[in-house]
């Protein structure tokens, strides 16, 4: 028994993880599915789907507002109370959902007013549904790869995961042409092939949640000492899980270092992730250059985390240091911003090269960053701890949303809007430095952390 569950905890850990990227991969190809073709939203007259920019940054900013209204943190505790895979299991299914009522409301002839309607209620399902889906993704990995590479591990997944962010920056304009008149039909493509992505999302999922399943029965069917030090996993299992209690929510706000990793999520992801959708209202104009080279240019960011995020995660588990990448990242984030609000304009040159410093920063940061929450947090509260963080995050990044659709909004054309916008988006660079560098300040003065040391 012991040999099984050897080879179940190194092999078929690889496994896992494989099966876990895939709804992933569709969840972000979905979420980033009109960044590189958001122009499209400039003429509202020119769309048939009728929708601005103000109400096209109202859409998205509706992937966060049931993560904000208590919806991540009641569900982060029921991760921690029901498990992985029960919990995931409803969330996935949301988010399969979410993104069907979406898709019908691009592709339906209703008026701009209704469809902009459901597809918003959509994306609040959507939201939701991939926010505890990715909490119970991050959750497992923790569980199958503690104590071996989690680091590695979650930047593994989180490369192969903005695989599809990248497939959506590079598919939607060939999906969408960029024309004077944009019809229901096209602008549905990117929605369709982003359903088919999360049905067969959905189906690996199902194989997971049998596999891990599977595995705890034969950690329980095991000696005490062998299941003690089977697979170096961490075993929350339901026994575990229901030892959470309501005051753990209170012990995890409490904690100091928990809240400076969850502000930094805020800013770092809001200064990368809002942006994200608007690179095509934003690169198009500053550097003069069409579509697909906007497109071209944003592919930079998920693609350079697929090399980049897993290096990184290998090399904060094997030389630790984990709060000097996070300080480094927010600089590379900051100036990328600097170039892309004050680079000459019209030279395509700036844009590449502020994509590939953002590239690098996207890499950096979350590598260090998310392998640190278990190391400040005890196991049976990291179900809620992931879900606060992500929490507190879609808050900012709900805000960050709206603000910049309306800055846009209020000049479609001229570089005024897009210089506001980036200065907000300098704002807030710089609020993630200051907590990065308050974080690498904490590190030193509580070694007992363990931080900056290698994982392994």
């Amino acid at each position: 028994m012991s040999g099984k569950l050897k080879i179940t905890g190194s092999a078929a850990a690889w496994i896992a993880l494989a099966l876990l990227v895939v709804p992933m991969f569709g969840s972000y190809f979905f979420d980033d599915m009109f960044s590189t073709v958001s122009f499209i939203f400039n003429d509202p007259s020119a769309l048939q789907l009728g929708w601005g920019q103000e109400q096209y940054g109202q859409y998205t900013s509706g992937y966060s507002i049931l993560c904000i209204f208590g919806g991540l943190v009641l569900c982060g505790m029921l991760l921690d109370k029901w498990g992985v895979r029960i919990t995931g299991s409803i969330f996935v299914g949301l988010m399969v959902a979410g993104a069907a009522m979406i898709t019908w409301a691009v592709s339906s002839a209703l008026p701009a007013s209704q469809s902009l309607t459901v597809a918003w209620v959509g994306c609040m399902i959507f939201g939701l549904g991939s926010e505890i889906a990715g909490v119970a993704v991050t959750r497992s990995i923790a569980k199958w790869f503690k104590g071996r590479g989690m680091a590695f591990a979650m930047g593994l997944q989180l490369a192969i995961a903005r695989l599809g962010t990248a497939t959506a920056f590079l598919l939607s304009p060939v999906l969408i042409q960029q024309k004077d008149f944009y019809t229901l039909a096209e602008t549905a493509r990117p929605a369709l092939f982003g359903m088919m992505l999360l049905l067969v999302g959905a189906i690996f999922w199902a194989v997971f949640v049998a596999m891990d399943a599977r595995f705890d029965r034969a950690l329980r069917a095991m000696p005490r000492e062998d299941s003690s030090s089977a697979a170096g996993a961490d075993r929350t299992s339901s026994s575990e899980s229901e030892q959470f209690r309501f005051k753990d929510l209170l012990k995890v706000l409490s904690n100091p270092e928990w809240w400076l990793l969850a502000l930094l999520c805020v800013f770092f992801y809001s200064s990368i992730v809002a942006f994200k959708k608007f690179t095509g209202a934003i690169l198009v104009p500053r550097f003069g250059v069409s579509a697909g080279v906007a497109g071209l240019m944003a592919t930079i960011l998920p693609f350079s985390t697929v090399v980049f995020a897993p290096l990184f995660g290998l090399m904060v588990d094997r030389r630790g240091n984990g709060t000097r990448w996070m300080v480094f990242g927010a600089v590379l984030a900051l100036a990328a911003h600097l170039i892309l609000s004050f680079a000459p304009s019209g030279n395509a040159f700036w844009g590449y090269a502020a994509m590939v410093l953002l590239g690098f920063s996207y890499s950096l940061v979350p590598a260090a960053l998310w392998p640190s929450v278990p190391k400040v947090i005890p196991d049976r509260m990291l179900g809620t701890a992931f879900a606060l963080i992500y929490w507190v995050q879609n808050l900012g990044l709900w805000g960050f949303k709206r603000l910049a659709g309306r800055i846009l909004e209020s000049a479609s054309t001229g570089s005024s809007p897009i210089l506001n916008v980036e200065l907000m988006f300098l704002g807030v660079c710089v609020a993630a430095l200051v907590l990065a560098v308050l974080f690498a300040v904490s590190s030193r003065r509580h070694p007992e952390l363990a931080l900056d040391k290698a994982n392994k």
